[in-house]
């Protein structure tokens, strides 16, 4: 059964606060997001962390697709939406109503950028993830792509297929198709930055200053209830 969203937020008060960061692989948002979560742990604050395509109900027929190369992008964008689905049932729509700051390591701006990228229509794409609430706030991880890609190349030996978009024939070599694949994204995540508020971060920046400037943002999201102390983890 479909969602119908209007009904839901009405009728359960949202409590939480959803948080996403989006980018290319190699922009930093995973790091970051992950230190976020250790800072609001540290503090006690209810917090949950998902990420995309990791659905244990989902992800093995995803998995079995991907192995047998005949994914076509129609199936692909269906397999991630089916994904997204169960986790939003599931964890994110629930923890949010109970009152957790929900951190997800991308959203369904994945889908608008990458399946659109692939040949999807973009009003069939934004139609099956209608039923998605609005995120508190979108970080999106802005990084040239040679930086991006020399941070991906330099920890794997190897791309796999549909990580360098090779279903799509845009070139022969796996490391020149990426390169323009995820150069593909990146246009996409620019107009999506400007038609739905994203807030930029500078992907270059060391570890530290993202950081900080991640809390800084956060900090001013959290209830009253919550310590928004960002001088770093408590010590007994």
């Amino acid at each position: 059964m479909p969602y119908n969203k209007n009904i839901i937020e009405k009728s359960i008060p949202m409590r939480g606060k959803l948080i996403v960061v989006e980018g290319i692989d190699g922009s930093g948002k995973s790091t970051q997001l992950r230190l976020l979560e250790k800072w609001l742990i540290s503090r006690n604050i209810p917090v949950f962390f998902t990420e995309w395509n990791s659905s244990e109900t989902v992800k093995q027929i995803t998995k079995k697709g991907k192995k047998s190369g005949r994914l076509t992008p129609i199936t692909f964008s269906l397999l991630h939406a089916t994904d997204f689905a169960d986790r939003y049932e599931r964890n994110i729509l629930p923890l949010l109503h109970a009152g957790y700051i929900v951190l997800a390591d991308r959203y369904v701006y994945t889908a608008y950028a990458r399946d659109i990228v692939r040949g999807c229509s973009p009003d069939w794409v934004k139609k099956i993830y209608e039923f998605a609430i609005r995120p508190e706030i979108v970080f999106y991880f802005k990084v040239p792509i040679d930086v991006a890609v020399d941070r991906i190349l330099s920890g794997r030996p190897k791309l796999k297929y549909y990580e360098a978009g090779m279903d799509l024939n845009l070139s022969n070599d796996p490391y020149e198709s990426y390169r323009i694949f995820q150069s593909r994204i990146i246009d996409q995540y620019e107009s999506l930055s400007t038609s739905e508020n994203f807030t930029i971060v500078d992907g270059t920046m060391e570890i530290e200053e993202s950081q900080r400037f991640l809390r800084s943002i956060v900090m001013k999201l959290l209830p009253l209830s919550f310590p928004k102390n960002t001088s770093g983890p408590r010590r007994s």
